[in-house]
């Protein structure tokens, strides 16, 4: 009726768990907050500018997800994700920036961490 716990099975949990602590990424408890950078970035209908040209957010997602994937061993938190993969230029070291009235241009580390603040305040 019920399968016995094979310690092969256990070995596979901790070689995930091992994969997870040494490979890094966010905590599961921060999953959420990325998730909803990323539907932003995706989703908006603000402009945004990388390396001096202008984009519309869904091209600026593929690339902050080319970013993350890149990045992921280096990423413990939602703020280490903004700084690694939607700030700026790895090449140029230009800051990424983004306009929503095209007029005002702002960083995109600045507004996604405001976008996380209001996240987490209402999200408590």
């Amino acid at each position: 009726m019920f399968k016995r716990f094979q310690p092969s099975s256990l070995f596979t949990l901790i070689l995930l768990f091992m994969f997870q602590v040494c490979f890094g990424d966010v905590p599961t408890s921060q999953k959420a907050e990325v998730q909803h950078l990323l539907k932003l970035i995706q989703k908006t209908t603000c402009i945004l500018e990388r390396n001096g040209d202008l984009h519309k957010g869904s091209e600026v997602y593929s690339h902050v997800m080319k970013k993350y994937d890149y990045f992921r061993e280096d990423i413990h938190s939602t703020e280490d994700f903004i700084r690694l993969s939607a700030t700026k230029s790895t090449f140029s070291g230009m800051y990424y920036k983004v306009s929503c009235d095209e007029k005002t241009w702002i960083k995109t580390g600045d507004w996604l961490l405001k976008e996380l603040h209001i996240f987490r305040n209402t999200n408590r």
